[in-house]
């Protein structure tokens, strides 16, 4: 690559997007270079646009247009007193699909793993206790994913909360494969784990 210093530079600015198998980066650097050049200024049009108009919810830290109300905690029409907890975005785009649930949203950001140097004080777990501490909520879903750190993660939250709010704490049922993420199952199984969710 060295007589491709742009094409190089291109290569290692995509190295960089997570969840993007290396396998895939020299198809998806053919796919820019292929673009024609309105395709391409819109393209980072939309991206820069985004970037500039997108922020978390400071209440469910779940993504938000910066000029509107946060669709779940804005809406009417959702159930104000369920909070369902995930750890990410991706989570919660997963649970929507299903349609199962009408309820709010807490996105934690990730999961405790001190192997990773992720400890309880870099997820948003302080937002969320202060939420249910200040009354107003009769259930939190626990819809971590079942996996050793999901569940610590959980484990954490509900000795939390244990004795000091009364609130029911739920999880979803074990339809989930130990092990996997929420975003990699099919509507289906979402559905029926939340429909059928357990106390923790």
């Amino acid at each position: 690559m060295d007589n491709l210093p742009r094409l190089a530079q291109l290569l290692r600015q995509l190295q960089q997007v997570p969840y993007l198998a290396s396998k895939n980066l020299y198809r998806v650097a053919h796919h820019f270079l292929e673009m024609d050049e309105r395709r391409l200024e819109q393209f980072v049009a939309i991206l820069t646009a985004a970037h500039q108009h997108t922020m978390k919810c400071q209440l469910c830290w779940a993504w938000k247009e910066r000029e509107r109300d946060c669709s779940w905690c804005g809406s009417l029409a959702r159930d104000q007193q369920i909070i369902c907890v995930v750890e990410t975005w991706h989570d919660l785009c997963a649970i929507e699909k299903t349609g199962a649930y009408k309820g709010i949203y807490h996105v934690l950001g990730g999961a405790i793993c001190p192997l990773d140097g992720i400890g309880p004080e870099n997820l948003t777990i302080e937002s969320l206790l202060g939420r249910v501490r200040a009354g107003g909520c009769r259930e939190i879903i626990l819809a971590v994913n079942q996996t050793p750190e999901g569940e610590a993660t959980a484990a954490f939250i509900a000795r939390k909360l244990e004795g000091s709010v009364e609130v029911k704490i739920t999880c979803l049922s074990r339809g989930i494969p130990v092990g996997s993420s929420l975003e990699a199952m099919d509507r289906l199984t979402i559905f029926k784990a939340m429909a059928e969710r357990r106390m923790f």
